[in-house]
This record gives C-alpha cells, structure tokens and sequence, in this order.
C-alpha cells in the first residue's frame, strides 16, 4: 500500500472579520521574550485594580465581538498517499486556498491537525520574497532560498530555470522594471525546478499568456509522471481531468464530496448548473475579492441581456444576446483592453474575444467611468451551461489590470425555435450558419 504523505484530522481554520491575520516572524518571538516581564508586571497591576478595568482594556482593544467570525475550513478530513494528483475543486471562497496555506505551514489551523511527510514546494502567490530593487538574477536567488534551495542546487539549475521563464534579456535588470506577467514566469520557473516530493498549486498560473500556461501545466505533468504528490486548485475542470487522478470537492469549508476526478468534477459541473438557474444576469463586482490585478482599472458589474433587451442568464438556442460591462478607471493608462473567454462546464475555452477586435482602443482617465458592450450573433453556441472569464489588459504587455477566472454561469437552453432554428446533435459547442455555394 502506497505510504501518506498527507493526512489531514478535522481541520478546521477561524477567521475574524475585520482583522488581517498577523503572521510571527523572528523580531516578534525577540520582541516577546523581552518584554515579557513588563507584560507580566501589568496584568498583576491590572488584577490589583478590579475586574472592570480589564473588561475596559478589552473593549478597548478594538477586537471584534465574539460572533464576527468564519470558518474558512469546518472539519476537514482525508489522506493523500504518494504519487497521486489531487485537484481540489469549489466555489470561489470555499476553503481551498486556505486549505493550501494550512498544509504549507503559512497559517495555522484553530483545531484539528495536519501532518505533511516530505519536501513542499508551494505555488500560492507569485513572487512572495521578491524584492523590486533586486535584479532578476538576485531574486531568483533568494526566492531558491526562501524555498528551501541550497546554493549549489541553484546554481546547477539556473540555466534551465532561466530558459524555463524566457527573461534572459532581462535577467540583471531590476525586478520593478518587470511587467508582472515576467514577474510571475521567473516565480514560478523557481518554484517549478524545487523538485518537491509535494507540489501545491493554486489557480495563479491562468494569468499568464497561453503559451506559457502550457509550459506550467506540461511541467506538473511532468512532476505527477516522476511520482511526486501534486495537490491543484484550479476552476479549468478539463485541466483537472487531464491532471489529477483523484478530486476533493469544498463547499463552504468541508468536504462534499470526494473521489476520483471525474465523478467529483461531474457532481461540481451538475450543482453549478443547478446553481445558474437562479442567476439574475447581473453581477456586481466592485466589492468582489477573487480578483487579481493591480486594478488601476477594474470592473465593477458586468450584465447579461438577451434578445428583448431583458437582463438575464437563460438564452434559448439561436437566440442573438449581449454582454454589457461598466469600468472604472482608478489610474489613467493607455490602450487597455477587455479580453472574454467563453468557457464550457468541463472547462474547455470554447469562445475567446477581445475588444479592440472591432472597436478602438481608448486611453481610460482617472475618475471616469466607461461601458462597453459585446453582441454575441444567432446561432453561436449549442445548448449548455457556460462560464465567464473576463479580464482588463495592457494591450502592450499584458499586464492584468483586473482579472476574474469566473464572473458568473449563464445557460443556452434548446429553445422553442422561436429565434428561427432548433438544436440537433452536432457535437461541437459553436453551431454558426456558415454561408455555402455550389461552384
């Protein structure tokens, strides 16, 4: 029987609303043990006083009441045995990143155990450790370092690790004059060569450009053909079939379900679609979290409308419908663009777009506010349940401005043929009435 490498015991995590979690470095351990006595010294002086003064110190305090809290993670068990890839698959906001973090030893859970046997190479927030004023070739250095590397590992694998993130020009230059999407290839060229006996992986690889996604998901494949432990968040459910061979299905902290990949995104795919038909076809992003981007310029909602102009989520087959987004610019920037990715249940890209296809780029100015709409003709896609991928880009370098991996669903249904046409049994998603003649 395969050995575990991990095992988690009703794990459970605490968040205080309000509250960032302070994370203990070195000074702080330092800082406690010498004023400790002073400390002590108090809280005899405050007991001398009465009671009623402490309760006032800890209203004081500025703590949040007793019921201002979450559970990021309820009482998660399972087990992990070496050489598997598991995907781990949920809502934005359903514990999986936090998950990653407890098994990576960045945050601590408030009950529960989790026990980790091996060498970890975690890829959670590109370029954690780097340093803007470091060149390239300093910052892959120490980001080797802070990762566990030794010297002379890093230094017989530099050259690959620098192929591997196509920054050679750029390699003695300092890291602020990067654009972020080169930030993000070196960070994780670094992470990707640890040769971990366990890899984490959440879902910041999608950000970069479409080669370069092939490059990190070919060198986790890679890592799960040598036998190593890879545990991926991803929302691009035809990546985790292609992955993983087990899936772990979060929902609001727990485990729904888990199982082998495919049964476990086929349950996902099923709820989600059952979820869409209570869309309203509107999405308010603006206060939205599961964002990434520096958001100079960011979206704030995001409608769907069909045929009559109504706003919603349902469109019958054949049906003509538009999707309308509203932007605020933050900064002034030039030639920005938005970029849309249809995708299908399974998460393959079915439809990709960006504006600047048939309308002009524009320079966005600080304090204004824009909108733009996208018209998607008759006859585009066949009957299913779809996602929005959507995101705000520097049409130069594509640095991301603001990126959402999933907006919202919204569904085509077979329809009447009220719109002319009727569904049939072509297997592929875009059905479009192509124009034929006899020569």
């Amino acid at each position: 029987m395969s050995e575990i490498v991990i095992r988690a015991e009703s794990l459970g995590k605490q968040y205080r609303i309000g509250t960032p979690e302070r994370y203990r470095a070195l000074r702080d351990t330092l800082t406690d043990g010498l004023f400790a006595p002073f400390r002590l010294l108090g809280s005899l002086a405050g007991k001398s006083n009465g009671s009623s003064n402490g309760s006032a110190r800890t209203a004081a305090s500025g703590l949040a009441a007793p019921n201002s809290t979450i559970w990021a993670l309820r009482d998660v068990s399972f087990e992990v045995r070496r050489g598997e890839a598991v995907g781990l698959i949920g809502r934005n906001g359903a514990g999986k990143t936090t998950l990653l973090k407890v098994l990576s030893q960045i945050t601590l859970p408030t009950r529960g155990r989790a026990e980790v046997h091996g060498r970890v190479g975690s890829l959670l927030e590109v370029g954690t450790g780097f340093h803007p004023e470091l060149t390239g070739r300093e910052n892959a250095y120490l980001s080797g370092a802070i990762l566990g590397m030794s010297k002379r590992e890093m230094e017989r694998k530099f050259d690959e690790i620098v192929a591997f993130s196509g920054v050679e020009r750029f390699l003695d230059t300092p890291l602020k004059h990067y654009s972020s999407g080169m930030q993000m290839r070196l960070a994780f060229a670094v992470a990707a060569h640890l040769e971990p006996e366990i890899l984490l992986v959440d879902e910041v690889l999608a950000v970069g450009d479409i080669e370069f996604q092939k490059k990190c998901l070919g060198k986790m494949e890679e890592v799960t053909r040598q036998g190593r432990t890879v545990l991926f968040v991803s929302h691009n459910m035809g990546a985790l079939r292609r992955l993983c061979t087990r899936g772990l299905w979060l929902d609001a902290g727990g485990v729904r379900q888990s199982g082998s990949a495919g049964e476990c995104v086929d349950a996902y795919v099923a709820s989600v679609e059952s979820a869409a038909r209570e869309e309203t076809g509107c999405f308010d992003l603006a206060a939205r979290t599961d964002r990434h981007g520096d958001r100079r310029v960011q979206m704030t909602r995001i409608r769907f409308r069909g045929a009559d102009g109504g706003q919603r989520s349902r469109f019958e087959f054949a049906e003509p419908f538009a999707i309308e987004f509203e932007i605020e610019a933050r900064d002034t920037v030039r030639s920005c663009f938005v970029g849309v990715t249809i995708l299908a249940a399974d998460g393959t890209n079915v439809i990709g777009t960006h504006h600047c296809d048939t309308a002009e780029l524009r320079d966005f100015v600080r304090g204004h506010s824009y909108r733009l709409s996208c018209l998607f003709e008759p006859n585009t896609l066949k009957p299913g349940l779809y996602a929005l991928q959507v995101g705000l880009l520097d049409f130069a370098t594509w640095d991301v401005y603001d990126w959402f991996y999933s907006v919202g669903q919204f569904a085509v249904t077979d329809g009447t043929g009220k719109y002319g046409r009727v569904s049939d049994d072509r297997p592929a998603f875009v059905h479009p009435v192509l124009q034929w003649e006899w020569k």
